[in-house]
């Protein structure tokens, strides 16, 4: 990965961190978006312990998507380049029956999982191609497809995502990017914890090690075919909330 410079986004914790740290210890410059400045800090940290280089660090909030436009723009001025997206922000939104659905949260579930997935399209996409071998990797889950009680708000907006990120998929084809949908196994997350407050944590997967795939396929000459890499260990169920 040396000279690759790669954006991730929730790089603030869960696999998003891990994904970080990873690809800086592998020799790339990591961009790095999250919501809370400290946890940036901290990912910064671990960062320059890994590669002895800083993070490029941008907190933000991607619901507030008229601040995600000139990131493209900004990461060109800067590096001239972009190689690859790692996007694994989510919002999980309330966990609630679905006749009583809040429709603020569900509103700004909307923003995070579909509308800042279109603007960072809209944005990076002119850097992605240009590259030799541009990587974009959107997080999905395979819980989004199943019909799972009081998720209603987080299946029905991690659709949405897949459905743009498949649409890009297919307008993107005959250029040097390669577009993904990637559905991890079950993590040991706070954002899991959240959605699965019961669960053991035997039952879910460091997310260190998916990081180490997601390195894999970011620097594969080839990726695998098919639209949705699975990356689902086999004998573990559920999804990757």
């Amino acid at each position: 990965m040396d000279g690759r410079v790669v954006l991730v986004t929730g790089a603030g914790s869960g696999l998003g961190r891990a994904v970080a740290v990873a690809l800086a210890g592998a020799g790339a410059q990591v961009i790095a978006t999250g919501r809370r400045r400290a946890a940036l800090e901290e990912l910064d940290d671990a960062v320059q312990a890994s590669s002895g280089r800083p993070a490029t660090l941008l907190p933000l909030d991607l619901a507030d998507t008229e601040k995600l436009l000139p990131i493209g723009p900004s990461i060109f001025e800067r590096f001239g380049r972009l190689d690859g997206l790692v996007h694994c922000a989510a919002r999980l939104g309330r966990l609630m029956p679905t006749a009583q659905l809040d429709t603020a949260s569900l509103r700004k579930a909307m923003d995070v999982n579909v509308l800042a997935t279109q603007v960072l399209i809209a944005t990076l996409a002119p850097l992605l191609v240009a590259a030799p071998a541009g990587r974009a990797l959107f997080l999905t889950d395979r819980l989004a497809a199943r019909g799972r009680p009081y998720l209603a708000t987080y299946a029905a907006t991690k659709q949405a995502m897949e459905a743009l990120v498949l649409a890009f998929a297919a307008e993107v084809r005959q250029t040097p990017l390669a577009v993904r949908l990637v559905a991890p196994p079950p993590m040991r997350t706070a954002f899991r914890a959240e959605a699965f407050p019961g669960e053991s944590k035997e039952a879910q997967t460091p997310p260190e090690m998916i990081a180490g795939r997601i390195l894999d396929l970011l620097r594969a000459d080839s990726l695998p075919e098919g639209d949705v890499l699975d990356l689902q260990a086999p004998a573990r169920g559920g999804g990757s909330a």
